[in-house]
């Protein structure tokens, strides 16, 4: 009976330190503790439902991925009145980038509660926002849409939503000099190929071409972030030549 007894008490205490942990992360208390505990539930661990659906954050992440876009926006909707579609869905964009959901599921800790087979540092940088739209997904299922909204204005916009920085933080360099190139009638193009460096992970080097020139060179891990860097460098190359002037 102490083994048993003993037993019951470590998960009681388990629970009750989770618990405690999400209602301070989210500012109030869970009325459904599951919707937590599946938010945090890695699909490694292949836990499945009486009926056999899969138990894990994934279909909780696309939920809360929903939710917090529609809060941002009705958020910016209210904010900004005289912003016309394109700029509300930039706007929207930079709020919700992959990057800022990243940022924000680390300076919650949230990687510290999952509940995996597979150790965490071997966990790519995006499961930080994926863990953060998974905990917007569960408290819409616990609290519904007002407390969601709460806990959104309370962790990403008050602290985060500064409309005027926002206006000038730029969410993709390569958009940013496509659409320039477009403006101006230049011709670009990104030469990829990959690199036969000795690095233990392949990497991947471009070279951006505008009007049959190289303007930038870079490598990275994958093709979209060796583009990315070279665009980067080309925009503030090319921003030091219009300040030099």
């Amino acid at each position: 009976m102490n083994v048993i007894r003993n037993i019951l008490s470590s998960r009681s205490n388990k629970d009750g330190n989770f618990f405690d942990a999400i209602q301070l992360i989210i500012g109030f208390k869970p009325k459904v503790i599951k919707h937590y505990k599946i938010a945090f539930t890695h699909r490694s661990l292949n836990r499945k439902d009486a009926i056999g659906n899969d138990l894990n954050y994934e279909r909780l992440e696309f939920l809360g991925d929903a939710m917090l876009s529609s809060i941002i926006a009705a958020y910016l909707y209210n904010e900004v009145p005289g912003g016309d579609e394109g700029y509300l869905t930039k706007m929207r964009s930079k709020v919700v980038s992959r990057k800022h959901l990243n940022e924000l599921g680390r300076d919650l800790g949230l990687i510290n509660y999952v509940e995996s087979n597979v150790p965490k540092s071997h966990f790519g940088q995006n499961i930080h926002g994926n863990l953060f739209e998974a905990l917007v997904g569960a408290i819409y299922l616990d609290r519904g849409y007002k407390y969601c909204e709460k806990f959104i204005e309370q962790r990403v916009i008050k602290p985060y939503v500064d409309i005027e920085q926002l206006e000038g933080k730029v969410i993709s360099y390569k958009s940013l000099l496509i659409e320039w190139c477009q403006k101006q009638k230049h011709k670009f193009n990104y030469e990829v190929y990959e690199d036969t460096g000795k690095d233990e992970l392949k990497h991947f080097a471009v070279k951006l071409w505008i009007n049959n020139k190289v303007v930038a060179k870079a490598r990275a891990t994958s093709k979209k972030k060796a583009e990315e860097k070279a665009s980067k460098r080309a925009y503030y190359a090319f921003q030091a030549k219009i300040n030099a002037k």
